[in-house]
């Protein structure tokens, strides 16, 4: 089969797109299939796109993908399947998806891994926020041929439109990527962390008073890797900034992850990433009772799941001081990410949307 994959950003830049299908592209190839990537931004635009200013070098950049979307329909029907991540664009209507179903007539395989039919403004994207078109999401479900839905909620969404919808969870790579075993008795300080971008730094700040209160009472170090420094009251704070390069090493470092998040109808279509990464890496992950997080980890299993301040403090502490239970739920983690969520465990499941 030829598949054309209709994508947001340049290839190997987007944790989405890197989790969700790049890491597969080689799988697709082993099967015998042909593939195109082609990203609405190029890497210029992405370079600056989170970045103040460059308003006319972003506004340039966003025609310059309208024009390549244009220019690509007539490509289009050389291909058996069409693979879109996300949206074929990132505002406006869907017209370019109405066109690659309903007149070019070709097989949409449609992906997502956030609730992004829900508003989800934030100061980095307000500006384009009155056209996004989120409403669209609907519509492309109905015409797709299959929807690859990254967890339960959201493929409950799509089925409201269409009944082909998979679950198709954003995995790791634990044998070329996430290939490594945190060492929790190695040593050096006791490192808590969280990875993440700008857009979810607001969720540490429900955890900020445990962490305050342990710092006073415990010797630790509280790691943020991420693409914008946070602000917080914590003696304890370091910031990492995140780097492809370093990302598995920098995650390594860590003996605990957090994963806290709000309950909200946008945070339900959260798909758990930052605690696959955490647990790939025989890292105990410690998360809220929020959407997947209540699937994948077990309380007292292969982590915490924390639904109160008493809660994330007491597991924070038994974790501190004991790290025969960091090596057991660390170990764990690991065999449920290898077993259930792992390129090499999915790999049947995602190859058979294309079929």
């Amino acid at each position: 089969m030829r598949i054309l994959f209709v994508v947001p950003y340049p290839p190997g830049k987007a944790p989405s797109q890197r989790f969700r299908f790049e890491q597969y592209l080689d799988l697709l190839t082993e099967a015998g299939h042909t593939y195109q990537l082609v990203s609405f931004l190029s890497d210029a635009t992405w370079a600056i796109l989170y970045k103040p200013g460059h308003t006319v070098a972003k506004a340039l950049g966003i025609v310059g993908g309208f024009l390549r979307r244009a220019a690509l329909l007539f490509t289009v029907p050389g291909y058996d399947y069409v693979f879109i991540h996300r949206e074929a664009s990132p505002i406006g209507p869907p017209f370019f998806e109405w066109i690659v179903a309903k007149v070019l007539r070709k097989r949409i395989i449609y992906d997502f891994d956030d609730a992004i039919w829900i508003p989800n403004t934030s100061e980095a994207n307000r500006i384009v926020a009155g056209v996004k078109w989120h409403h669209k999401v609907g519509s492309i479900c109905r015409w797709a041929y299959k929807i690859s839905c990254g967890n339960a909620y959201l493929r409950h969404y799509a089925l409201q439109f269409n009944p082909a919808a998979v679950v198709n969870p954003t995995t790791i790579d634990t044998e070329h990527l996430h290939n490594r075993i945190r060492d929790q008795r190695a040593p050096g300080p006791l490192v808590i962390g969280w990875t993440g971008t700008h857009s979810t730094l607001k969720y540490i700040e429900q955890i900020v008073p445990v962490l305050a209160e342990l710092e006073t009472r415990y010797t630790f170090e509280f790691r943020v890797i991420s693409n914008q420094p946070p602000v917080l009251p914590l003696k304890s704070l370091r910031f990492q900034p995140w780097r492809k390069e370093t990302e598995i090493e920098d995650l390594a470092g860590l003996h605990i992850g957090l994963m806290p998040l709000e309950d909200d109808p946008w945070a339900q279509g959260k798909c758990a990433f930052k605690a696959l990464q955490y647990m790939a890496l025989g890292i105990p992950a410690l998360v809220s009772p929020v959407g997947m997080n209540t699937e994948l980890v077990q309380s007292g299993v292969n982590g915490y799941v924390c639904g109160s301040a008493a809660e994330w403090r007491e597991a924070l502490e038994q974790l501190l001081l004991t790290p025969e239970l960091r090596i057991r739920l660390g170990e764990a983690a690991r065999a449920t990410v290898v077993e259930r969520y792992s390129v090499l465990a999915n790999r049947q499941n995602f190859l058979s949307l294309f079929s």
